[in-house]
């Protein structure tokens, strides 16, 4: 009987002991209070000893999250009314900033995203919302890392998600789309147009200096009408032969009747 309160105690103070011993992950980090003081540095990867009730210890995980930003209304610079969400992707790079300077730097983070997709997307037109989409959302998260580097959270992307126009606006955006590719349609007609017309003419001049050309082309006409099936063909006069007649009828001589 009288070892029996030693292993007791014993038995005490090992349980202790294992119940002190803590397996942190490689991503995890732990800030540990003693007597409510942080420790200077967090503690992990691996094993670590907290000695409860004088030690408290806090997990922080230094993983990528990837937070959405809610649906929010904005108004560009030319009077549009739209609904933007995003997501903002972030992680800790310091964990006892990220536990004793704010109390959730999931929410700040948010809070700062939504005023921020606010105000930036205020300051544009709605076409360069939706032309330069990256150039916008590098500023956004320039301006929220600024925001959230005092606690030592890094923003490291954010991209606008989803941008929902009015009924109104989508019908105007597919008028002008329809437009547009009116305009292009006709710009490459007339411009076929005027090639075609430039080839005719630098054809015509070359049969003009080479009237053998034309004779040619008549041949080969001839040759595409023949291979046809057709039950009439017209063959045209040459020229040569209609300026002949006409030459022929103005050298015939003409009798003069006396009365």
């Amino acid at each position: 009987m009288g070892m029996f309160p030693f292993v007791v105690a014993a038995a005490i103070v090992v349980l202790y002991i294992v119940n002190s011993i803590k397996i942190l992950k490689e991503y995890e980090r732990a800030v540990v209070f003693r007597l409510g003081h942080v420790r200077k540095d967090a503690s992990g990867p691996g094993v670590i000893l907290v000695f409860r009730p004088l030690d408290q210890i806090v997990r922080v995980s230094l993983r990528q999250e990837a937070m959405e930003v809610p649906a929010q209304d904005v108004i560009t610079r030319d009077n549009v009314t739209l609904k933007v969400n995003a997501v903002v992707t972030l992680r800790v790079i310091d964990p006892v900033k990220a536990v004793i300077e704010v109390s959730n730097y999931v929410y700040q983070t948010s809070q700062f995203s939504q005023t921020t997709l606010r105000s930036v997307l205020g300051e544009v037109n709605l076409d360069q919302l939706l032309a330069h989409r990256e150039q916008l959302n590098q500023r956004i998260q320039t301006i929220i890392d600024g925001h959230t580097a005092p606690f030592g959270v890094k923003v490291v992307s954010v991209e606008v998600k989803q941008v929902d126009m009015p009924e109104s606006m989508l019908r105007a955006m597919a008028k002008e789309a329809e437009a547009e590719r009116e305009r292009r349609s006709k710009v490459i007609h007339a411009q076929g147009e005027y090639d075609a017309s430039t080839k005719l003419v630098e054809a015509a001049a070359l049969m003009a200096t080479q009237p053998m050309t034309l004779q040619l082309r008549y041949l080969q006409t001839l040759t595409e009408i023949g291979v046809e099936k057709n039950t009439t063909i017209i063959f045209p006069l040459p020229m040569e032969l209609m300026n002949l007649l006409n030459k022929t009828m103005s050298d015939k001589p003409t009798i003069k009747l006396e009365e």
